[in-house]
């Protein structure tokens, strides 16, 4: 498979820098979604690479390493749950790849956005269902996004060790549920999602 398919056509088409962009943290109950971006050399290669979900913890924060080594840039952008919960997981994860965007440097003039949505920007952009499996730079930002978002849990599992989210990140665990029957919702819980209210 030609990891680079999307971004040499692109190039072919006369963009210069193209990033790839990729969110993480939709589902989950509780805490941020995080997205990134990502700017490669043509012709890079990394090893082992995929979407982050069919790989594991410790093999994605390998490639995180690798990545971070490889990028020309990475942006990074994350959008809290009481932004979440005021204008919808959809619109803050759209906005998490705009701000991912904005903190690449050099500026990209094309972007390639996993899934059917693309962000308000003024940069030409594709959106590519499945992108993650397809193209390196929307495959290296969906890493570093999951990795990310994981050692944010991660942290707040320290102020927060009854709901266990160094395990399940947020996600609507039978472990998490329960956790919430008990303790109730915590401050980084998204108050507008089932399961939590």
């Amino acid at each position: 498979m030609d990891w680079f398919a999307f971004e040499n056509d692109a190039r072919k088409a006369g963009y210069k820098i193209v990033a790839g962009i990729d969110e993480a943290g939709r589902g989950p109950l509780a805490g941020p979604v995080v997205a990134a971006a990502a700017i490669f050399r043509e012709g890079t290669d990394i090893t082992g690479i995929n979407d982050s979900k069919k790989l594991t913890r410790a093999k994605r924060e390998k490639l995180y390493g690798r990545i971070y080594e490889e990028a020309i840039s990475i942006g990074i952008g994350i959008i809290d749950p009481i932004e979440i919960d005021r204008i919808n997981i959809l619109q803050a994860a759209l906005l998490s790849m705009r701000i991912a965007v904005d903190n690449l440097c050099p500026k990209p003039d094309f972007l390639l956005i996993d899934g059917t949505f693309t962000i308000r920007s003024s940069i030409a952009q594709k959106a590519i269902k499945k992108g993650d499996t397809q193209s390196l730079s929307i495959a290296a930002a969906s890493i570093v996004a999951k990795v990310s978002r994981d050692r944010i849990m991660t942290r707040y599992s320290q102020d927060l060790p009854e709901y266990g989210f160094d395990k399940h990140m947020g996600y609507g665990t039978r472990m998490h549920l329960e956790a919430i029957r008990l303790f109730g919702a915590s401050y980084i819980h998204r108050q507008t999602f089932k399961g939590v209210r």
